[in-house]
């Protein structure tokens, strides 16, 4: 077990209240602020409905202590033995200090509760800070395609495998 994580705040579980906040941190992080070719946002418009309310999806959010949502991360279950992560953002002025990670690991014990053989995500070329903290976990890039002028790039981390490896379990204070 490694040591606990000093972040500057705690993953917990999604609530309504939440979605306002959700909702903003997600237009935020848009690159070049327009929403991708490929995306509608309908889950984050309804994170409820679509994160939820099935045992095989989840979202969570990190709180500061002054109650601000500065991280969120969300896993959906398509495929049978596969999670999927989606919409890891964390806010600007939170980034490296181990938020990221510590969304990651939270949905990643998330999947390994749930017996999933394989989790997948997939991030823009542009956030190379993303793809070196999806490295740090393992995942392998398994193919790259053009949506409009962006290059999409598509991970997985093979779960029967050995997971995410070590050095980097669950962090602690992380809730699901």
């Amino acid at each position: 077990m490694s040591e606990p994580l000093d972040i500057p705040a705690v993953i917990r579980s999604f609530r309504p209240a939440d979605q306002a906040a959700c909702g903003g941190l997600y237009l935020d992080g848009l690159i070049g602020g327009a929403i991708a070719d490929n995306d509608t946002a309908y889950d984050i418009d309804h994170i409820e409905c679509a994160y939820m309310k099935s045992p095989g999806n989840h979202f969570w959010v990190a709180e500061t202590t002054e109650f601000q949502i500065v991280g969120t991360i969300g896993v959906q279950h398509h495929d049978e033995g596969v999670g999927e992560i989606r919409r890891l953002r964390v806010r600007p002025d939170f980034r490296r200090r181990g938020i990221g990670a510590a969304l990651v690991e939270t949905a990643l014990r998330f999947c390994q509760q749930r017996n999933y053989l394989k989790v997948t995500l997939d991030t823009f070329m542009e956030r190379e800070p993303a793809i070196r903290l999806f490295e740090r976990f393992r995942f392998r890039h398994y193919r790259t395609r053009q949506v409009g002028q962006k290059e999409l790039v598509y991970f997985y981390l093979d779960l029967y495998a050995g997971g995410p490896g070590p050095g980097h379990p669950p962090a602690a204070g992380a809730q699901t």
